[in-house]
């Protein structure tokens, strides 16, 4: 069975950045419906036993379009909410080191280029959806947009997030109303760039 991820923080704990009722109805009630809906349309398929990577990769092998359409909208959901939560903090390092940072200035030429580029993508995504940077076990970087609940893997880039901004609205519109940009200005003030890391190395190593 497909769970949400287990949050290390609470509710209130990203204030002022990001308020406690958001928290509470983004990950109580929208990624846990994700996360349900997943899991009965992986039943459906058959593949409930597989890792959700491996599902998202491999949407077009499944037969009923109904079921492949539900797969591709909740393991999303339950996917991308998964990565956006864990990174997530009320300590955050604000800034990555080690290779990360190596590898985002010589792509980016700095950290401060990389979030004007993703801050930028996030709020061209025209509707609900994502900005992401990611990886390949190479140890490239890209930064992309998405629709709904799309994501580089379902989209079958060869790379696999890292960092998720998330800009449906119910990320933010209860407390920012329409200002997406000051919501995603806040937003990098509460994500820990050492998670950041850590999923960029277990995707290159």
């Amino acid at each position: 069975m497909f769970t949400q991820v287990e949050l290390n923080y609470a509710f209130d704990a990203l204030e002022p950045y990001i308020d406690a009722l958001t928290m509470e109805t983004h990950y109580g009630k929208h990624h846990a419906s994700y996360t349900a809906n997943f899991n009965k349309a992986a039943e459906m398929a058959g593949v409930q036993n597989q890792d959700v990577i491996e599902i998202l990769a491999n949407l077009d092998t499944i037969a009923d379009p109904a079921v492949r359409t539900a797969l591709k909208n909740n393991g999303g959901g339950f996917y991308n909410h998964n990565l956006y939560f864990s990174q997530l903090s009320p300590n955050p390092a604000n800034a990555p080191t080690g290779k990360l940072a190596e590898k985002i200035d010589s792509t980016f030429g700095s950290f401060e280029n990389l979030k004007t580029e993703l801050t930028r993508l996030a709020l061209g995504q025209f509707g609900s959806g994502w900005a992401w940077l990611s990886a390949n076990p190479n140890g490239d970087l890209m930064i992309s947009a998405s629709p709904n609940q799309d994501n580089p893997i379902s989209e079958k880039t060869g790379y696999i997030p890292i960092l998720a901004l998330d800009v449906w609205e119910h990320a933010y519109y209860l407390k920012y109303k329409n200002l997406r940009g000051d919501y995603l200005k806040n937003l990098f003030e509460v994500i820990d760039w050492n998670v950041v890391s850590e999923n960029y190395q277990a995707v290159t190593k």
